[in-house]
């Protein structure tokens, strides 16, 4: 019977749960003293923290009643690390307060962000999100936490390593300052109590039992496998205690996506879990495991962070994790709730040492076997045959089957069948190669006697910037000895000391040259390696301690300092004192002294005298008529400009070819055949036949040959017919020379004009 002052809708729902007994960090939450205080938890991962600290923040969502009642605002907040943690949250606290009739809303990233609006504005109880998507809500208005009284950050340590300090921040500032914070941690590191002194007043630390010791439900299993058989390993791992669920932690997500098609060509039934899936696909993949569809998750750190699968007794260490906190992280994934699992880590001998530590920075102790074999796997699946459910249950309605296999193919035919089917759909266990895992590791033995041995003399000291890491392997190598021939190495101010076992100082004989300019040569017995005590100095002053402080009503005085000696004239006769210069100040001259200025007559002006001395006459504007005509360079008289005639006489130049209306001359022919109006032979223009035009007009072409222009009598003049002015064959048009000319509408608008009607030819 669970009793510790709960309230009764939470009693009911434990009941119902099938809770019997509290774990101890939920009885520590509930502990006299603790209701309405700041919380700092730590416990062991799987050890019902969700549920302490939905116990624990009762009084602030309950306050008295056993029925809640609607609210406008939430006034619980839970943050998690990450979407399958905040979801998991969801879950547990919906059965708790279920009976009380709390609203509880999920805000978690991958979600739609509309539909966890509308849940908002109908009112919840309580909120659980990540950190990131509760920002997001804050930001644009729709999560209002001016009336939140408690809020709970899980995993805090997972939120800060995920980068989460900045959102949390300004999550925990969007809060009320009276408000009630918790915060639970399998481990709390100094950025943890940093972040609970900042955000948290007077907070209460608690320290779940067991925390401090191994997790007796996990068993720590430490395999030693070579390298090339890590992969063989993890599957015989699987095969051998073939768990409900297992889980496989890698480092990155490129090991996650080859182990999975690894396990998938052996017939293993896996998922996989990493930063890079969707929220659908990580949905479905949990759901997968959840049904038994799917036995074997193979996930990283950060995505299998907070996941709680049912039947999960297996977890495999693919890679070792990268410190203790996630080694403890990931094997609290099994041993849930009393239930029994295994924690194994795949050691190649490469990373043996780095186990260890591990191990012992977990303060956790692991037994170190072999990776199981093909032989061991094979055995255990026959065991597995013979401890079948089905083969011990009475026979029922196969009756007749069973006689008719019998009677038709043995009881041994049948029995192999049973087997093979049994067999099908597992893979083959993998033959691994003998590797003996390593011992653990041993105390540091204490240092012996070095024995008899020989000392040496090196030419190099500390002023030669001389170390034992430096000289040590020069000996070795300029002697072909290892470390263990050498004992003390002393280095003094000009020398070094080096202590050589006596069976190899033979090889160093009387001297030995290491390298240019370094030596070691052997000395008779032992150096005095004692320091010698330092001999005062006579002409150093003894010292003078300095005059004590006295310190009175808080003030600092110093005692008095010794008297100085005034300070002495010099003898130089005495001084004369300062005496001003005797000159006239500054007087201003007075108005009528002042010469007024005169300006100078253009007459007294001196002529412009130039540089070479002879006399320059004034500047005289020349009149038109002196100006000289114009003379060309060469000195020969210019003809005046003449106009040149109509006709080509005079040297006129004709149009170069290609022009309108032009005859051809010598050099330069006629238009090319296709222009309008050109000539054939190169001549010059040639008129229409006579009577074409109504009326003559002077034209001058040219060329002398070429004939006037005449307008052409009963056609078109040049526009086809349609236009304006254009007249036809019967009727030429003509303008009345008597009736003036009408005005245009609008003289601004010029955008009118003519527009052809169809069929015209332009």
């Amino acid at each position: 019977m669970i009793d510790m002052n709960l309230a009764a809708p939470l009693v009911q729902a434990l009941e119902a749960k099938g809770y019997e007994a509290l774990t101890a960090v939920q009885m520590a939450v509930l502990a006299d003293g603790v209701e309405g205080r700041d919380l700092l938890v730590s416990a062991q991962t799987g050890s019902g923290k969700t549920v302490a600290f939905g116990l624990a923040i009762a009084p602030e969502i309950l306050a008295g009643s056993d029925r809640l009642l609607y609210a406008d605002k939430p006034i619980a907040l839970v943050v998690a690390p990450t979407r399958e943690l905040a979801l998991q949250v969801k879950r547990e606290l919906d059965w708790l307060y279920g009976v009380a009739g709390a609203q509880i809303a999920s805000c978690v990233g991958g979600m739609d962000y509309r539909t966890e609006k509308r849940v908002l504005d109908r009112g919840v109880h309580i909120v659980v999100g990540t950190p990131g998507r509760l920002r997001d809500h804050i930001e644009r208005g729709s999560l209002d936490l001016s009336f939140c009284r408690a809020t709970v950050l899980d995993e805090a340590d997972e939120m800060l390593d995920l980068g989460f300090a900045e959102d949390l921040e300004f999550i925990l500032g969007a809060a009320p300052q009276d408000r009630r914070t918790l915060m639970f941690s399998a481990t709390v590191p100094k950025e943890i109590e940093t972040l609970a002194r900042t955000f948290q007043r007077d907070a209460m630390r608690i320290i779940a039992k067991g925390e401090t010791k191994q997790h007796a439900d996990i068993e720590y299993r430490a395999m030693s496998v070579a390298s090339r058989d890590r992969e063989h390993a993890i599957f015989n791992t699987l095969r051998y205690y073939d768990a409900p669920t297992a889980i496989v932690f890698c480092k990155t997500r490129m090991n996650v996506t080859h182990l999975m098609s690894r396990m998938t060509n052996r017939g293993f039934q896996a998922v996989a879990l990493s930063g890079e899936l969707s929220q659908q696909e990580r949905t479905h993949a949990l759901q997968s495991l959840r049904d038994g569809r799917a036995r074997v998750c193979i996930a990283t750190d950060v995505a299998a962070r907070g996941i709680d699968l049912p039947g999960l007794e297996l977890v495999i260490h693919a890679d070792l994790p990268s410190n203790s906190d996630t080694l403890l992280h990931r094997s609290g994934r099994t041993g849930r709730a009393g239930s029994k699992g295994v924690s194994a880590l795949i050691v190649p001998p490469a990373e043996a040492k780095k186990a260890q530590r591990l191990l012992a920075g977990a303060k956790v102790v692991a037994q170190w076997v072999k990776a199981p074999s093909a032989e061991e796997v094979q055995a255990r699946d026959d065991q597995r045959i013979l401890e079948h459910p089905a083969l011990t249950e009475a026979v029922g309605d196969e009756a007749a089957m069973v006689s008719t296999l019998i009677e038709r193919f043995g009881a041994e035919q049948t029995a192999a069948a049973f087997i093979r089917l049994w067999r099908e759909g597992r893979s083959a266990p993998e033959v691994l190669s003998d590797s003996l895992p390593p011992p653990p590791a041993s105390a540091p033995r204490e240092r012996s006697e070095f024995g008899p041995s020989v000392w040496f003399t090196l030419t190099v000291g500390h002023s030669g910037r001389a170390e034992a890491r430096w000289i040590l392997p020069k000996i070795c190598d300029g002697a072909g000895i290892s470390k263990d021939g050498i004992g003390a190495i002393r280095v003094k101010e000009d020398v070094t000391y080096v202590q050589i076992a006596e069976p190899l100082a033979g090889r160093f004989g009387p001297l030995l040259e290491l390298e240019p300019g370094l030596t070691m040569s052997r000395m008779e017995g032992e150096p005095s390696l004692d320091r010698p005590e330092r001999a005062p100095r006579e002409d150093r002053p003894a010292y003078k301690p300095k005059a004590p402080r006295v310190v009175e009503d808080d003030a600092i005085i110093a005692a008095p300092a010794p008297a100085r000696k005034p300070y002495a004239k010099r003898d130089d006769a005495e001084r004369k004192p300062y005496a001003p210069r005797e000159d006239k100040p500054y007087a201003p001259r007075a108005a009528a002294e002042r010469t007024p200025y005169a300006k100078r007559d253009d007459a007294e002006r001196k002529p412009y005298a130039p540089r070479d001395g002879a006399e320059r006459k004034p500047y005289a504007k020349r009149e038109d008529s002196d100006r000289k005509p114009y003379a060309p360079r060469d000195g020969a008289e210019r003809k005046p400009y003449a106009k040149r005639e109509d006709g080509p006489a005079g040297g006129a130049k004709f149009k170069s070819a290609g022009f309108k209306s032009f005859g051809g001359s010598e050099g330069k022919p006629a238009r090319a055949a296709g222009f309008k109006s050109h000539a054939a032979e190169g001549t010059g223009y040639k008129p229409k036949a006579e009577g074409d035009r109504a009326e003559k007009r002077t034209y001058a072409p040219k060329g002398d040959d070429a004939r006037p222009y005449a307008k052409r009598d009963g056609k078109p003049a040049g526009k086809p017919a349609g236009f304006k002015a254009g007249g036809d064959a019967k009727k030429p048009f003509a303008r009345k020379s008597d009736a003036p000319a009408r005005p245009r509408a609008d003289a601004k608008d010029t955008s009118k004009r003519f527009v052809p009607p169809k069929g015209a030819k332009r």
